[in-house]
């Protein structure tokens, strides 16, 4: 499953994510957000696992399985989505709101 995963996602990030950093105009290749969470969520059963906001007001996602794989996903505020990374072997830290990360 890794070397389909990357066979599919290798040559949409060698076109997409450049666009992330891109004119706005130039994101227009970029899909829609819900196609793009449907797509996650129907080929690789990734669904969204945390999010914040980009100093230019981008909604930047992480999506995870529970076989560990992952995709990071940048969200400008018309809608349009765009992958900005994809692995496997996501582990998942469990830290209470508010409590300090030690190192």
């Amino acid at each position: 499953m890794t070397a389909l995963r990357y066979s599919i996602l290798f040559p949409i990030l060698a076109i997409v994510a450049p666009l992330a950093i891109a004119p706005a105009s130039a994101q227009t290749q970029c899909g829609p957000r819900q196609e793009v969470v449907k797509s996650l969520g129907d080929r690789f059963k990734e669904a969204p696992v945390g999010m914040g906001m980009t100093l230019p007001g981008q909604v930047l996602e992480l999506f995870a399985s529970k076989t560990g794989s992952w995709t990071m996903v940048i969200t400008n505020a018309d809608g349009r989505s765009c992958l900005l990374a994809a692995g496997e072997n996501w582990d998942m830290i469990q830290v209470a709101k508010g409590t300090p990360i030690s190192y």
